[in-house]
């Protein structure tokens, strides 16, 4: 089979049926739409047959959208939801959401100090269900939040965790040595994974992306590439001057640490084992 992008957002200008959050106005939307037609042509192009879908925010925890494109393109798009952490139904609403195929969890700080993003008894359900029927707890966060990540880790051993885009390591435009070293030390936790992810926004943010190089290293000697799943972060990577194909050739011909079974690992295998299970 072909490649997994593990990480793409879809979203529409159906209002009416598929309402945004509120607090989230459609002229934020930039893109104004970005639909399955959109991104399976960049996929495709670059040989690109799966893709996993992250709930775009601007629908809340909402997911209805989401499990629409999924339903219309069955063995094509998997999906990570979001549910409220603070709701006591959000374990049972895991599941019910596991059976439509959403095999992770976005998670984030949200109004939370980051030194303790994820405490409490509602982050505490979902890491517990999560371990229970093998979904991926998804944070969204910078180094700042792994401490607490970590604890939660202890906690709870048996939770898949997938890390968003490298822990946006060189997000501010520069890669940090104790930030890099940060992520790194969290792969000790053997259900960590890591998406490896988002180009355009982290280091200089200029194709070819090799600027990443050194950092992208330190992640694979951490975590090896059966961790590591490659995404693109679309519509974001699509958005001009970025283009899809030098995501993908980053890992697939770059890089000259990676071997071919390295490269076939975090474009296709990781991702595909895991979130395309049937």
């Amino acid at each position: 089979m072909g490649y997994v992008d593990a990480h793409v957002h879809v979203w529409t200008d159906d209002y009416g049926q598929f309402p945004f959050a509120s607090g989230h106005e459609p002229a934020a939307a930039k893109p104004t739409t970005f639909h399955a037609e959109d991104i399976l042509g960049h996929a495709n192009a670059c040989g690109v047959d799966r893709v996993v879908l992250v709930q775009m925010s601007f629908y809340g925890d909402d997911n209805s959208y989401m499990l629409k494109v999924m339903g219309d393109h069955p063995g094509v798009f998997a999906g990570i939801g979001v549910v409220d952490p603070t709701n006591q139904a959000a374990a049972q609403q895991m599941k019910s959401l596991a059976a439509k195929g959403v095999c992770g969890f976005r998670v984030a700080a949200r109004d939370q100090p980051i030194e303790t993003w994820c405490d409490g008894e509602g982050f505490e359900r979902m890491f517990a269900a999560a371990a229970t029927d093998r979904l991926a707890i998804c944070p969204l966060i910078g180094p700042a939040g792994l401490p607490a990540l970590r604890r939660r880790c202890e906690q709870f051993p048996d939770t898949p965790v997938i890390i968003d885009h490298m822990c946006l390591v060189g997000g501010g435009g520069s890669i940090d040595a104790a930030d890099t070293a940060a992520l790194c030390a969290i792969a000790e936790h053997e259900q960590v994974m890591v998406k490896v992810s988002a180009f355009y926004a982290l280091g200089e943010g200029k194709a070819p992306y090799d600027d990443l190089g050194g950092l992208i290293k330190r992640i694979v000697d951490a975590f090896g590439p059966q961790r590591l799943m490659w995404a693109s972060d679309a519509p974001y990577q699509v958005q001009p001057p970025h283009e899809y194909r030098p995501s993908v050739d980053l890992i697939a011909t770059g890089l000259d640490f990676l071997s071919s079974d390295d490269r076939q690992q975090i474009l296709s295998t990781t991702a595909g084992e895991f979130f395309f299970r049937d």
